[in-house]
C-alpha cells in the first residue's frame, strides 16, 4: 500500500506538524526556552522591555552662547572634531544633562560642563598655578613690613591671585595660586579632606611605632590631630627623612605634631596638595596647571 503524500515519517499518523518528538540539543549548547508565538521568555513577561524611567529634561541650550564643541576645544579637551565625537557619544554633560546634539550653545561663564564625569573649566579668565615657595618667603600677596612674599613672584601677572592655604616662612614647597574663590574655599575646608603631603627632616633614630602613634592621633593645645599616613623615607645617623600626610591645615600643624612626639622638624617641604604634585618645579618658580589637573582639583573639592 502506498503511504499518503505530505505525511512526515516517524510521528504518529494524523498528528499535527511540530508535535512529534523533538531533536535533542547539540552537545555543549544550552537549550533555548520555548518562546511560543508571543515572543515572551516566561509566562506573564511582557513582549518588550519597558522604557527606562526618565527624569525631567532641562533645556541647556543658550541661543546667545557658543557652540559646545568650540568651547570644549578652546578649553584644551581636544580638537573640535574630537569634541564633536565626545558629544555624539553622550560623554558630555551640561548642567547635569547629557548633550548629544552638536548644535547646542552654552555660556562658558555661567554653565557647568563635565566630560566623562570630570568637570572642565571653561572660564578663560580663571588662573591656576602651582608655586614652589622658597624658605624665608612669607605666605601673603603683599607685606607691610617689606618682607619677601608670594606677590613678589607673580607681580607681572594681570590677575588678582591669592594663595590656597598657607605655609610658614621656614617651610618650602607647593602652594596653589588662583583667582577661583569657590574652588579655593573648598580646598581649604577640612570637611572635604583634601590631603597634603610633607617631607620632613627630623632627629633620629625614629622608633618603629611612631607611625602607629601618629595615625592613632595625639592631643595638641588646640585639639586632637591624626596623621592620615606616615612613613620613613630615609634614615642616617642622628637624622631621618619622613613623609607625613594630613587632611587638615591648622597653623604649623606638622611642626607641632612632630615636636609633640619628640622629633622637632629640622626642615620641611610640602610636596603635594590633593592630586597636584610639586614635580620638577624649581624653588621660586611657578607653572600653570593642566586641564586634567584642574579637573582633578575640582573632583577633590567635590565640585
Amino acid at each position: 500500500m502506498t503511504p499518503p503524500r505530505n505525511r512526515r515519517p516517524g510521528g504518529p499518523q494524523g498528528a499535527p506538524r511540530g508535535t512529534g518528538p523533538k531533536k535533542p540539543p547539540r552537545p555543549g549548547r544550552r537549550p533555548q526556552p520555548d518562546r511560543g508565538t508571543t515572543g515572551r521568555s516566561r509566562t506573564g513577561q511582557p513582549d518588550l522591555a519597558p522604557p527606562p524611567p526618565t527624569g525631567p529634561t532641562i533645556d541647556v541650550h543658550n541661543p546667545e552662547g557658543t557652540r559646545l564643541q568650540k568651547v570644549l576645544a578652546a578649553a584644551g579637551v581636544g580638537s573640535r572634531r574630537a569634541c564633536e565625537l565626545l558629544i555624539a557619544e553622550g560623554r558630555v554633560e551640561v548642567d547635569g544633562q547629557v548633550v548629544t546634539e552638536l548644535g547646542v550653545r552654552v555660556d562658558p561663564l555661567r554653565q557647568t560642563v563635565h566630560v566623562d564625569g570630570e568637570r572642565i573649566q571653561l572660564d578663560e579668565s580663571r588662573v591656576y598655578l602651582a608655586f614652589n615657595k622658597p624658605a624665608g618667603v612669607v605666605t601673603t600677596m603683599s607685606d607691610e613690613l617689606g618682607r619677601l612674599n608670594i606677590g613678589d613672584y607673580v607681580a607681572g601677572r594681570p590677575e588678582r591671585l591669592f594663595h590656597v592655604g598657607r605655609l610658614d616662612a621656614d617651610t618650602e614647597g607647593l602652594l596653589i595660586l588662583t583667582n577661583d574663590g569657590d574652588l579655593a574655599h573648598r580646598l581649604q575646608h577640612p570637611a572635604h579632606g583634601v590631603l597634603k603631603t610633607y617631607i620632613a627632616e627630623i632627629p633620629g633614630p625614629v622608633p618603629k611605632d611612631l607611625g602607629k602613634t601618629l595615625r592613632a592621633g595625639v592631643e595638641l593645645d588646640d585639639g586632637p590631630v591624626q596623621a592620615d599616613s606616615f612613613r620613613i623615607v630615609d634614615s642616617k645617623p642622628g637624622k631621618a627623612i619622613v613623609e607625613v600626610i594630613l587632611h587638615e591645615g591648622r597653623k604649623h600643624i606638622v611642626r607641632r605634631l612632630l615636636e609633640h612626639v619628640g622629633h622637632p622638624v629640622i626642615s620641611l617641604v610640602r610636596t603635594q596638595v590633593g592630586p597636584i604634585t610639586l614635580g620638577s618645579t624649581k624653588s621660586g618658580r611657578w607653572r600653570p596647571l593642566s586641564q586634567r589637573e584642574i579637573s582633578d582639583l575640582y573632583k577633590a573639592a567635590g565640585l
